[in-house]
């Protein structure tokens, strides 16, 4: 293999045009994997941020629930049931709503993720907003979120400078009039496909805003002694309750969100097609590489072949071909990747990160893709023969 592989890099560096437009066509389909996996690993983990802050063991959810930001109501009642059960320690319910928020500077409206729950019984695993947990204790006071997008005005900046008495206008969604709070913290948890920014509130501030009914929860947060069998605690729960209300695992809520953006929003069959559709174009561009390349050394072959080379032989020099097109087209692809990321999440404040996984599945990729055009492509070099050259 060591000796047979100056063929190959000899034949594709001969024509070093073609060789450098070779690499930047297998670079350009490696940024298009790199940034649809990007946006796709992005659209999963910014739709579950709030999952993943939710302090609790099980949760309770509407049996109309489809996602965070469609989701349904259910009777406060079924969360005291659960609190029955044995192995349940506490019960806590958690209120989600989109408000509208006027910029101060500009006074237009944006849509504002509001996240509420009783102050007493902290739900969200998150340092920041349970330092300041006192705060929103007091009525009309919330805290905002420093990784909003920038439409909702300089509130984080004015607020890290010394502001602490900025009053902002929240508006629930059918109501004409605001209603005036004052920002009393900053967290950070940052936007998703479906969010453009987030406050954290108290339940009773909550209900002052939206004038909303306390009996109704929209995501009831379960948590366990510590010596109870969650398996157990979940089969009971699900066998009891009523069938208005589903009860998941941690793991399971994440996934039913997952599966939400997956299959029932277009996004997600977007960039999940637009993914198949760049390793296609990826394999037509490395086949015309090749072919091209065959063609052109056609006589070449034909020659090794008369003077007793077999076919298997000149086969391993198109796939180390293949091998060396991937590597070296891999690694500008992966570099402007790199900065292609850096310049997304600046622009979008989503969370897209190069990842060690992420790397690695590209890689391997590139060189299947790679591998699958030689595969198609030694067709035209099995068609060379000796006889040609005379």
């Amino acid at each position: 293999m060591i000796l047979q592989l100056p063929i190959a890099w000899l034949q594709l560096a001969r024509q070093r045009v073609r060789f450098l437009v070779a690499l930047a066509g297998i670079a350009f389909i490696v940024v298009l994997i790199f940034m649809q996996l990007g946006f796709n690993d992005s659209l999963y983990n910014s739709a579950t941020k709030v999952h993943q802050i939710i302090n609790g063991d099980l949760f309770l959810i509407s049996s109309q629930y489809k996602s965070l930001t469609a989701k349904q109501s259910f009777p406060r009642e079924r969360l005291y049931q659960a609190l029955g059960f044995n192995g349940v320690e506490a019960v806590s319910p958690l209120y989600l709503r989109f408000a509208k928020f006027k910029n101060p500077i500009t006074d237009q409206k944006y849509s504002i993720y509001v996240i509420g729950f009783d102050p007493g019984k902290p739900v969200l695993n998150s340092p920041e907003v349970n330092q300041n947990i006192n705060i929103i204790k007091l009525p009309n006071v919330v805290l905002f979120d420093r990784k909003s997008r920038p439409d909702f005005g300089p509130i984080a900046e004015n607020f890290e400078q010394g502001n602490t008495e900025q009053t902002i206008e929240i508006f629930a969604f059918a109501a004409r009039k605001g209603y005036r709070v004052k920002v009393g913290g900053l967290f950070s948890l940052g936007p998703s496909f479906g969010v453009d920014g987030n406050l954290v509130v108290g339940d009773s501030t909550l209900f002052r805003i939206f004038d909303v009914n306390s009996g109704m929860v929209d995501v009831g947060v379960i948590t366990l002694r510590p010596d109870a069998d969650p398996q157990m605690v979940l089969k009971n729960l699900r066998n009891h309750l009523s069938e208005d209300v589903l009860v998941l695992s941690y793991q399971e809520f994440i996934d039913f969100e997952k599966d939400y953006w997956q299959t029932r929003t277009p996004i997600g069959f977007t960039l999940g097609l637009m993914l198949f559709m760049a390793s296609v174009v990826g394999i037509v561009i490395v086949y015309q590489i090749l072919h091209s390349n065959i063609s052109t050394n056609l006589v070449a072959y034909a020659t090794l072949k008369a003077i007793g080379y077999p076919n298997q032989y000149l086969l391993s020099v198109v796939f180390q071909q293949s091998v060396i097109l991937a590597f070296l087209g891999y690694i500008p692809g992966f570099a402007i990747s790199l900065g292609l990321y850096h310049v997304a999440m600046n622009a979008t404040g989503l969370p897209m990160e190069m990842k060690l996984p992420q790397a690695s599945i590209v890689l391997i990729v590139t060189i299947l893709m790679c591998l699958a055009s030689g595969l198609l492509a030694v067709n035209k070099m099995r068609s060379a023969d000796p006889a040609d050259i005379f």
